[in-house]
C-alpha cells in the first residue's frame, strides 16, 4: 500500500510503501521518527499509534515544539 507523508519541517511530500493494515506506529518506526515528538494527522484528523492505516492516506506529521 502507498501511503503520501507530508513533514511540516522539511515542507516536502514523500511516497512510502507499507504492508497492507500497517499501523500509524509502524510507519513511525520505518522512518525512524520518535513517536513522542510528533503528532501525526491522518486526513485531517489526529491520530494515535494503533491507528491502521489505508491506501492512498493522506499523512501530516508535524513537529512538537516546547518552550519555557
Amino acid at each position: 500500500m502507498r501511503i503520501n507523508v507530508f513533514f511540516d519541517r522539511e515542507d516536502k511530500k514523500e511516497g512510502v510503501e507499507l504492508k497492507e493494515k500497517s499501523s500509524v506506529g509502524e510507519l513511525l518506526s520505518f522512518l525512524k521518527i520518535n513517536p513522542v515528538t510528533v503528532l501525526v494527522v491522518k486526513n485531517k484528523e489526529i491520530v494515535l499509534q494503533d491507528e491502521l492505516l489505508s491506501n492512498n492516506d493522506e499523512i501530516k506529521i508535524l513537529s512538537v515544539v516546547s518552550g519555557g
